[in-house]
């Protein structure tokens, strides 16, 4: 079954109102809907524009921005969840973050469902700037979703350089692994964007990256935001010879499409001239 994905290079905007949030959103939505997209991946941080909706004091504040989003979180999850139902599209709405209990803030990917239905991965590996400035917390689950087009996985950015989260992911059954993203330097990006392809080319799957692009010098936590969407494949016989499927313009405010089709990562791992997914035990076996 052939899918078409649609990955965001979402801009940061400074925001009046929360009708302001919910009008871009739609608009976002609607655009990748009426491409026929079915499955649509935001940003990591997309949602950090939200905190130009509480002042200065607020915005320029790492720690209150985190304190005073919770207040929106709610608006956030149904603004999705129905926009979901809507369109009868999955999306990933990039990330949130969520205050688990008082003072203890993960940074959360949620997936919304057509049906209804919302689920989330907490990002687990985390950076120096959100450990040593942000202080946010690593979750401690890896997940994998039941989708009408197969099993879907959440990689939030940094966790995408780390390859033994992604394995296990793809041995509970993803052939799609969605990596929202937020970097601030273009070694950053490209950091994750070789995360991602490494990922795709070991697992015989599909990665797809999406990144927050723009500069907001008025927020503390995403004041500078490089990067481009890319969906990216195995590297074999059936997909492109260098494992891109498609990829954005460097720092463009775009959605960038591609069809996908979940059922070709099990034909390419059993008739590919390679074999990276099922020899990944051999390394095991080597001193």
């Amino acid at each position: 079954m052939k899918v078409k994905v649609a990955s965001a290079q979402y801009d940061i905007s400074f925001l009046e109102s929360w009708q302001d949030y919910r009008n871009k959103t739609e608009r976002w939505v609607a655009e990748a809907a009426q491409q026929d997209a079915r499955i649509l991946l935001f940003p990591e941080y997309a949602s950090m524009e939200l905190a130009s909706l509480f002042g200065k004091a607020v915005y320029s504040s790492l720690s209150k921005q985190l304190a005073s989003m919770q207040s929106v979180h709610e608006d956030y999850l149904g603004l999705f969840k129905t926009l979901a139902q809507q369109h009868g599209c999955i999306i990933q709405s990039g990330s949130f973050p969520v205050e688990i209990e008082t003072g203890i803030y993960h940074n959360r990917a949620y997936l919304f469902m057509p049906d209804g239905k919302v689920d989330y991965q907490d990002k687990l590996m985390m950076t120096r700037f959100e450990n040593e400035q942000w202080f946010i917390k690593g979750g401690s689950e890896l997940k994998c979703f039941d989708t009408e087009y197969g099993k879907i996985a959440i990689n939030i950015c940094y966790d995408s350089e780390f390859p033994l989260l992604a394995r296990k992911q793809v041995e509970m059954g993803a052939n799609l692994i969605l990596v929202p993203s937020c970097t601030d330097t273009l070694a950053g990006y490209h950091r994750v964007k070789i995360g991602c392809q490494a990922r795709a080319l070991e697992n015989q799957c599909y990665v797809v990256q999406s990144c927050l692009v723009g500069n907001a010098p008025w927020s503390e936590a995403v004041d500078v935001n490089i990067g481009a969407a890319g969906i990216y494949t195995p590297v074999d016989r059936g997909f492109p010879d260098n494992g891109v499927l498609v990829a954005g313009e460097l720092n463009a405010v775009q959605w960038v499409y591609g069809e996908i089709s979940l059922d070709s990562c099990e034909v390419v791992r059993e008739q590919g001239q390679v074999f990276n997914y099922r020899d990944w035990s051999l390394q095991n076996t080597l001193v």
